[in-house]
């Protein structure tokens, strides 16, 4: 059963590889746009990387879409050695009817593409056809919130042949506007007649209510007529378009959103967090909390701040958030990635609690919370440590006929005694003789030694070294810094906790050298390239943390210095 056993999951290992590889060398379809006019064409990609397999088979499509022209590339890349080959065809469609059309799956070779939806809308108003260049525009919503992102789109139709030419920007006091992704180019049919057309998206950002007007765009270029022999060496004939402007109702805060919180109208938005936490550590292991928050419908300057709290336990070290604003052609997604390293002081239960952003949802227009939720982590003692010493109390008497009842006899009979006076006053005779004694040899040893020091060389003294920090608390430093990826700081708290324990390390490479452990010796290899010689430094930080985690292991014996004469003799003596 056992050989069954090991033969199966050969089995099964070799057809995940094949099923990887497969997966791996699939051939991939997708359109430049998903959502497209009546009488615009949109363009199919198809890609491959079997270049032995012929054209995929297009007739599929001519349902509902009438097929343009076809161009086909091949792409070849050699990295460190490995040679890469992808076949790549454009077709470009326009859709024969309004609705949700389907591309179906396509077959290249022996495998076949994903389908595709592809949104079609009416055509647009043929009364705008009948000039050689005009505008079309759209703004979605046009009752914005304040700082609420606005969806502005931007289509110039020509059907003349442009040599030059250029379209403004829209601006208006008390907007922020923002270009989005590349230009689209393509080709649709309005009123019967055909026209190039470039599609340019915004987004818009109130940031004031009440009614804004967004002014009208305007094209001015050249263009050629190419059957005219003469105009080839003519200036050209000036064309112009003006669109048409778009107001926008602006509303102010909801009267329902709670004092104190920043505002923050968005589309939706992402609270998570990046890392696992665990369950269990000890005193002094740093724990490290990784915080992501996305929005879609603002940049990461509209997102609040990320804050964790009220950690009873515990030492709170937050890092500098990471902030990014990226977009995919039709809406900002601001980002806030914040580290916090947890360092718990006792042990006992750990409560780390949870976190919550309050944001207005413009999708449904009312409020909503999104929690990030609490976690309770045991902590236990850390490693080494005992229990606290007992105050020491004072002996109890010993029963009768121990010490203690003898010197309590001793004593009240001294306190009794006829002869109480004399003994006292010999005793204090004797005392202060024996004190004035060691006065006179204190006096002695300083007069020699202040002799010997004068005719002593003089030497500079070095200076006081300062009082190291405890092991516990260098520990605690460098487990820290490895939670926050900061090598620098790490290498620095390393030493010093090593130099508690072995004053005479100086550095990295003496550490390796009294290191026991073949893993915090490879980890203090990586360590010194990555520090000084340029490598890479991909998850160093968390190989240094669970290298170190349980102390440093120190070899039995420290390793001997080289003799000051390992070298041999310049003048060798010849017998």
């Amino acid at each position: 059963m056992r050989h069954i056993g090991c033969a199966l999951a050969r089995i099964a290992c070799v057809l995940l590889l094949v099923s990887l590889a497969h997966a791996a060398d699939a051939p991939r379809a997708w359109l430049d746009r998903t959502s497209v006019r009546l009488g615009e064409t949109v363009t199919l990609n198809v890609q491959t990387s079997d270049t032995s397999a012929g054209a995929p088979d297009f007739s599929a499509l001519e349902r509902d879409f009438e097929i343009g022209g076809t161009q086909s590339s091949q792409q070849v890349s050699i990295v460190n050695g490995v040679r890469d080959a992808r076949m790549l065809w454009a077709v470009a469609l326009q859709p024969r009817r309004e609705g949700q059309l389907t591309i179906p799956p396509l077959t290249i070779g022996t495998a076949q593409t994903a389908p595709l939806q592809l949104q079609v809308q009416a055509a647009a108003p043929p009364a705008q056809a009948g000039g050689d260049v005009f505008f079309e525009v759209e703004a979605q919503p046009t009752d914005p919130y304040v700082q609420q992102q606005v969806r502005y789109t931007v289509k110039l139709y020509y059907a003349v042949d442009l040599t030059g030419g250029n379209i403004s920007d829209p601006k208006v006091g008390g907007l922020v506007a923002k270009h989005l992704g590349q230009d689209k180019q393509y080709v649709a049919t309005v009123g019967g007649r055909r026209y190039q057309v470039v599609e340019q998206h915004y987004a818009l950002t109130p940031e004031r209510s009440g009614t804004l007007e967004i002014p009208a765009l305007q094209f001015r270029g050249t263009t050629l007529d190419l059957r005219d022999p003469g105009s080839f060496f003519s200036r050209g004939r000036e064309v112009s378009a003006r669109s048409q402007p778009v107001t926008l109702q602006v509303r102010a805060q909801p009267a329902g959103w709670p004092d104190g919180q920043p505002w923050l109208p968005v589309e939706s938005l992402l609270l998570q967090d990046q890392n696992a936490l665990p369950t269990q550590v000890r005193v002094g292991d740093a724990i490290t909390r990784s915080v992501r928050l996305q929005a879609q419908g603002a940049g990461f300057e509209q997102l609040p701040e990320l804050q964790l709290r009220g950690v009873d336990g515990a030492d709170i070290y937050p890092d500098k958030s990471e902030t990014s604003t990226r977009d995919d052609g039709s809406w900002l997604y601001g980002q806030r990635i914040r580290k916090f390293a947890i360092v718990p002081n006792r042990a006992g239960t750990l409560h780390i609690p949870a976190m919550q952003v309050t944001w207005w949802n413009t999708q449904t227009d009312r409020l909503q919370t999104t929690d990030l939720p609490a976690h309770t982590i045991n902590v236990l003692p850390a490693v080494g440590a005992g229990a606290a010493p007992a105050q020491t109390a004072p002996a109890p008497a010993a029963g009768p006929g121990g010490d203690g009842a003898s010197a309590e006899v001793a004593h009240t009979s001294d306190a009794t005694s006829p002869y109480a006076p004399l003994l006292a006053d010999s005793q204090a005779r004797f005392w202060r003789l024996v004190a004035l004694m060691l006065a006179l040899g204190w006096l002695a040893t300083a007069m020699a030694w202040g002799l010997w020091a004068r005719r002593r060389p003089q030497h500079r003294a070095a200076p006081t070294a300062a009082v190291p920090a405890t092991a516990a608390a260098q520990r605690a430093a460098f487990l820290r810094a490895c939670s926050l990826g900061d090598l620098a700081a790490a290498e620095r708290a390393l030493l010093a906790w090593a130099r508690t324990e072995r004053s005479e390390v100086r550095n990295l490479g003496e550490l390796a050298q009294r290191l026991a452990d073949e893993a915090q010796r490879d980890a203090l290899m990586r360590l010194q390239r990555a520090r000084y010689a340029q490598a890479g430094s991909d998850g160093l930080a968390t190989q240094l943390r669970d290298a170190f985690r349980r102390g440093i292991a120190w070899l039995a014996v420290a390793p001997q210095r080289h003799s000051q004469d390992a070298l041999p003799a310049l003048y060798p003596r010849h017998e």
